[in-house]
C-alpha cells in the first residue's frame, strides 16, 4: 500500500487511475481545482489545488510516496509540476504522457506526420517537450513518463496489453489503449517499478 498524490483526479484518465488505485488499496490524495468532480472512493481525500501554483501544489503533494500527474499539457505547466514535485520531497513521478512523441520509424515521431490531426497538435508538442525536460533536465527524481497509444478513449478494464518503449504499438484495427486498461498499466508501474527515468507506452 503506498500513499500516492493524483494530480488531475476528476479527469478522463485521472478518473480512472485514481479508481484502480482505490480498488487496489492505496491511500489517495485526489488533487484537482474542482475536488467536487473527483469521485468518493474508498481511500480517497479530495483536495483543492492550482497547478499553475507551484507553492500550494507542493503543499499538498508533501509526504507522499509517490506522485501521479495525470493534467492535459496545455492545461499545465511542465517545468511548474516538476518544481512542485521537487519542493514537496517526493521522489517518484510517474507522468500521464501522450502518444505523439512515440515514434512510428526510427527518428521519425506520429507528431511530425503530415495527417496528424491538427486539433491534437498543440497538446502533443507540450507532451513531446514534456519528456524532452525529464529527459535531459531531471536526474534528481525517479521519473516515468507513460504515453498512450493513439486512440486513448473510454473502454473496458481487459488487463490484456502490451506494454513497448519508444515505439508506437499498433495491430492491424490500429493504435489504441483504453483509460481503463492504461491504468492497470500505471498502477502495475508504481506498485513494482521498472521503467524508472524511462518512457514506455502502453497499447493492444
Amino acid at each position: 500500500m503506498a500513499k500516492v498524490a493524483l494530480i488531475g483526479a476528476s479527469g478522463a484518465a485521472g478518473s480512472r487511475i485514481l479508481k484502480e488505485l482505490s480498488v487496489r488499496g492505496h491511500i489517495v490524495t485526489g488533487i484537482a481545482r474542482s475536488p467536487e468532480k473527483i469521485a468518493a472512493l474508498p481511500g480517497v481525500t479530495r483536495v483543492k489545488a492550482d497547478v499553475f501554483d507551484k507553492d500550494a501544489l507542493a503543499q499538498a503533494l508533501r509526504g507522499h510516496d509517490a506522485v501521479v500527474s495525470a493534467v492535459h499539457f496545455t492545461a499545465s505547466d511542465a517545468q511548474t509540476l516538476v518544481d512542485a514535485v521537487r519542493a514537496c520531497g517526493v521522489k517518484r513521478y510517474i507522468v500521464v504522457g501522450g502518444a505523439g512523441s512515440l515514434e512510428i520509424a526510427p527518428g521519425k515521431r506520429l507528431l511530425d506526420q503530415p495527417d496528424f490531426p491538427a486539433a491534437y497538435k498543440d497538446e502533443a508538442t507540450k507532451g513531446a517537450e514534456f519528456l524532452d525536460l525529464l529527459r535531459h533536465s531531471v536526474n534528481d527524481l525517479d521519473w516515468t513518463f507513460i504515453s498512450p497509444s493513439a486512440l486513448f478513449v473510454p473502454g473496458e478494464r481487459t488487463a490484456k496489453f502490451r506494454l513497448g518503449k519508444d515505439q508506437l504499438l499498433s495491430t492491424e484495427a490500429g493504435s489504441s489503449i483504453s483509460f481503463e486498461d492504461f491504468a492497470i498499466a500505471l498502477v502495475d508501474e508504481l506498485e513494482k517499478p521498472s521503467h524508472i527515468r524511462q518512457r514506455f507506452t502502453v497499447g493492444y
